[in-house]
Formats: C-alpha cells, structure tokens, sequence
C-alpha cells in the first residue's frame, strides 16, 4: 500500500508538473511586461527542476510517470486561447496563470489525502509543489 500510494503520488505530482510547464509555455509568448516575463521563466525553471526530481523518484520505482488527462489538456488550450484571443494582455495571462494554480493547489492537496500512505519523501515533493503554486499565484495579484 505504501509502495502504490507512493507512486500514484508521485505520478499525479509528474503530470501536474507538467501541465504547469505546458501552461507557462503556452503563454509566454504574449507576455509583455519583462517582470511578468521573468516570474514565469523563473517559476517555469522550478517546475522543471522539480520534475525532474520526480521523474528520478518515480524511476527507482520502476514507473515512467503520467501525463496530462488529454481532457484537461485540451480545456486548458482552449480556454487559454479563447481568452487571449479576447483579449492579449498581461492581465489576462495572470488570470489563466492564477487559475492554473488555484486548481493545481486543490488538486494536489485532494490527492495528499487520497494517497495518505505515501512515503514522507513523495508528500514532501506535493507540498513544495503546493508551494510553488502559491507563490506563483502570488506573484500574478499585481497583474491582475
């Protein structure tokens, strides 16, 4: 049980990760401002290190991670697009940025206490991911 709970953790947090990653690439190129630029590389550059922390992790376990639901996928393309479509600014990439998180931060913390059983090691990581997601949220409030 500890073992499944451990990588089943771990997996949710590899997807999440890059689902976030996804996001941020998604939209940098219609950053203007250099600041808001500069928080998405840096918070981009923290996922991925953090992924690949993960991606180590879930290998010693024999597993090659999960990907994104192709359905959150595509509902984040398109609300993504459609948004920007409306509207190309800074402030409505904080809010995609901001929403992004606010669901990461649920998600993760619903699946803390799906898979209660995981190793201290694979809850560490969800937590510092939690954190990763807030603190970006909190970056985007000035641009929002």
């Amino acid at each position: 049980m500890i073992q499944e709970d451990t990588i089943k953790l771990l997996r949710e947090c590899n997807a999440g990760i890059k689902m976030g990653v996804g996001s941020i690439d998604e939209v940098l190129p219609k950053v203007k401002g250099s600041q808001l630029r500069n928080s998405l590389e840096k918070s981009r550059s923290a996922h991925t290190k953090l992924g690949d922390e993960t991606h180590s992790l879930l290998a010693q376990y024999g597993d090659q991670g999960k990907e994104p639901s192709p359905v959150a996928k595509g509902m984040s393309w398109m609300k993504t697009n459609v948004q920007l479509a409306l509207e190309d600014s800074d402030k409505t990439v904080a809010n995609l940025i901001t929403d992004g998180c606010n669901m990461g931060v649920k998600s993760l913390n619903r699946y803390l206490n799906q898979y209660k059983a995981a190793e201290e090691q694979a809850k560490r990581i969800a937590d510092r991911l939690i954190t990763l997601e807030d603190s970006l949220a909190q970056e985007m409030q000035p641009y929002l």
